[in-house]
């Protein structure tokens, strides 16, 4: 069998056609239809040869859990899917490929999904585990088309362009399932198809994101706050940030969450409402401290007043800089305060 090296300009071109396809299925926020994602899952029981399942819907992964506890399912069939439907067949497709090539294709595609979107079974898992005072083990039993788009997409590109010999039963099944069921729960007589969200948002950077609302929302009201891909409590990700309090630093115990209130609130406001204090100043210039335990370390601030328009610019500087005029000096990349006002 000779194998392909090399792509055409051509076909070359059309690997952001298939990425942004597959983005656009993973991504989608449509409800699903209930009788194409029953035949999808059927389609996919076949393809591992199991008996076709009972099916039973969900409005949001953390209703699919709590069946799964309720109901002690046990024979999950998590690996055959992953190892028949996607290992084994994207072997089968890609060995038609010199690895390079297969390696090149592969990574113009793998950012196809925010990675963040991956930590929602993280933390389902640990809310059912408080919440139901539940000790079931739930490790990964989720085949979600979030995860397994990034390999189709690939996939439908080696089919579709390029001409590879695939089988064609499976590759049928794993389409149906991603593109019209979103999660699945499977088992061995029971599959649990979950909804998909009501809304996904992102940031300018492609990762979880929302202020005041949401980042992830699903028809029953489960929901997920992030703050630029750091995952928020309720307490914090209902507000808008305008609205978080500075005192929160003073009690909030996880520094990354720490850090994302900081960002918020921004210094402006922290040194404001905790009162930062004066240590120097050089013209507009003022060096504060906030020294109550809001960070792992003292809080050391440059506060820059504009003589025109009154306008307040605040920057953190490192906490062993003694001086207004070593905090201007180390701001502006080693250039004095008086340099700096002549070029400017």
């Amino acid at each position: 069998m000779s194998l392909i090296e090399k792509l055409t300009p051509e076909q070359e071109a059309l690997i952001p056609v298939y990425r942004q396809k597959w983005r656009a299925i993973a991504l989608s926020t449509e409800r699903i239809d209930r009788g194409k994602a029953a035949e999808a899952v059927k389609a996919g029981y076949i393809a591992i040869r199991k008996q076709e399942p009972e099916i039973i819907f969900c409005d949001s992964p953390y209703a699919g859990l709590k069946i799964v506890i309720q109901r002690q399912l046990k024979q999950r069939l998590n690996t055959e899917f992953y190892q028949q439907l996607l290992y084994e067949f994207r072997n089968e497709v890609s060995e038609q490929l010199a690895y390079q090539l297969d390696s090149q294709v592969m990574n113009q595609i793998l950012t196809i999904v925010p990675p963040d979107l991956n930590i929602l079974e993280d933390i389902l898992r640990g809310e059912l585990k408080i919440q139901l005072q539940e000790a079931t083990n739930l490790r990964s039993p989720w085949f979600k088309a979030q995860l397994y788009s990034c390999a189709c997409s690939y996939l439908d590109f080696y089919i579709s362009v390029l001409n590879c010999s695939y089988n064609q039963i499976k590759w049928q099944a794993l389409q149906s399932l991603l593109k019209y069921c979103s999660w699945i729960l499977p088992y061995e007589k029971i599959c649990i198809v979950c909804d998909r969200p009501l809304h996904l948002r992102f940031d300018n950077q492609n990762r979880l994101h929302a202020e005041g609302e949401p980042a992830i929302e699903f028809i029953d009201g489960y929901s997920l706050y992030s703050y630029h891909g750091v995952t928020l409590p309720g307490k914090y990700g209902k507000m808008h940030p305008q609205q978080w309090q500075s005192q929160w630093l003073l009690s909030e115990e996880n520094a990354e969450l720490r850090r994302v209130l900081i960002q918020g609130i921004g210094y402006a406001r922290i040194c404001q409402e905790l009162q930062a204090i004066e240590l120097d100043f050089w013209q507009e210039y003022t060096l504060l401290i906030i020294d109550n335990d809001v960070d792992e370390e003292p809080i050391y601030l440059l506060k820059m007043t504009c003589p025109s328009t009154g306008f307040i610019h605040v920057l953190r500087v490192p906490p062993n800089i003694n001086s207004a005029r070593e905090a201007i000096r180390w701001v502006n990349w080693g250039i004095e305060p008086e340099e700096f006002a002549v070029q400017t």
